[in-house]
């Protein structure tokens, strides 16, 4: 079959793989969708980031090169003989994230993780092996390509939990690239009345009004965006999110929330930054950080996303082939603000 193995930085090729022999408690999925994720684009422009070089990662047992792809759907094509909740046909979303499952759920994550599709063979291929443990049915009549975005939403809403948001409570969300604008979503959900989105990108700003923010802030048109956020809510956020993993935006994050409120770092930083933590001391702002999600809230996503509480059919800015993912995919994600979620369809390949 064809897949996107990823060989180095600047060297993802589309070519011919044997799935490998599915375990007995996997199943393996015919994908019918898998979505372009930043992480995946961290890997492609400077990684290694998370995918294991030279090394076999102690979770997932793989090394690169290997297929790329953490955010997939798809239906379930034959089952291993200690599977005993699918069953062929079965629609199906997949948590990526594999953990020693040795800690409380919330708390597991922390105890070392790794990702179907970044340490081992994941979804850019017509066919992939997932252990049950990864699985959550979908309902049959739910589109298979909506689910594909089911994996970046759950981390939009750990993010909205980590910030321990209340309803009527306000938020500002520095970066409205794809998590951003899905956090955005998720806080509306939650009962967010006020969200406010900042980012220099014109069309960003306007996804992330049709995803659920109610006000935006381009820097690049104010004298000073902390101001113009704290105008717009009245005195600063209860909740702020930074998701663009630069250090102004981790510094105006802080400066916008209200005293004893809560700043969320949700984006992968690329580069370390500096911190002065009186920034903290002085505003009596709470500091923390999330990724990933707990498999709770995974399944409390696919609850969201499949009854469309969370609408996340605007993420998506456009559906490609297989044999296109580089350049109306990896590149174009690159250079294109206007792309958000790009999904690739995998439904006709072999």
């Amino acid at each position: 079959m064809k897949a996107a193995v990823w060989h180095g930085v600047k060297d993802i090729r589309v070519e011919d793989v044997d799935l490998k022999p599915a375990k007995d408690n996997e199943v393996v999925i015919r994908v019918a969708y898998a979505g372009i994720c930043g992480s995946d684009l961290h890997e492609y422009l400077e990684g290694p980031v998370f995918i294991p070089v030279d090394k076999v990662d102690e979770l997932t047992g793989g090394e690169a090169p290997l297929t790329m792809g953490h955010e997939f759907s798809g239906v379930i094509e034959s089952v291993g003989k200690d599977v005993k909740n699918y069953k062929v046909g079965d629609h199906v979303s997949v948590n990526p994230t594999v953990t020693h499952g040795e800690s409380p759920d919330d708390v597991d994550v922390y105890d070392g993780y790794s990702f179907i599709g970044l340490s081992c063979d994941g979804g850019f291929a017509a066919h992939v092996n997932v252990p049950e443990g990864n699985l959550y049915a979908l309902p049959e009549e739910f589109p298979l390509k909506l689910a594909a975005t089911i994996e970046p939403t759950a981390v939009a809403v750990q993010a909205v939990k980590e910030g321990g948001l209340k309803f009527g409570q306000k938020v500002a969300i520095f970066g409205a690239g794809p998590i951003g604008v899905l956090v955005a979503a998720a806080a509306k959900a939650a009962g967010a009345t006020k969200i406010v989105a900042v980012d220099l990108s014109a069309v960003r700003l306007e996804k992330a009004l049709t995803m659920g923010a109610t006000d935006v802030v381009n820097p690049g048109e104010v004298d000073d965006a902390v101001a113009a956020v704290r105008e717009i809510l009245g005195g600063g956020a209860d909740v702020s999110f930074e998701v663009a993993g630069v250090q102004p935006t981790f510094e105006q994050a802080i400066d916008v929330t209200k005293a004893r409120g809560t700043a969320v770092i949700v984006s992968i930083f690329a580069h370390p930054i500096s911190f002065d933590p009186m920034q903290l001391m002085n505003a009596g702002v709470k500091l923390t950080s999330t990724i990933a999600y707990s498999r709770e809230t995974f399944q409390q996503t696919v609850d969201l996303v499949s009854s469309g509480q969370i609408n996340v059919e605007p993420v998506i800015t456009d559906i490609i082939g297989l044999d296109d993912v580089v350049e109306k995919g990896f590149d174009r994600l690159s250079t294109d603000k206007s792309q958000a979620k790009i999904l690739i369809d995998l439904t006709k390949e072999d």
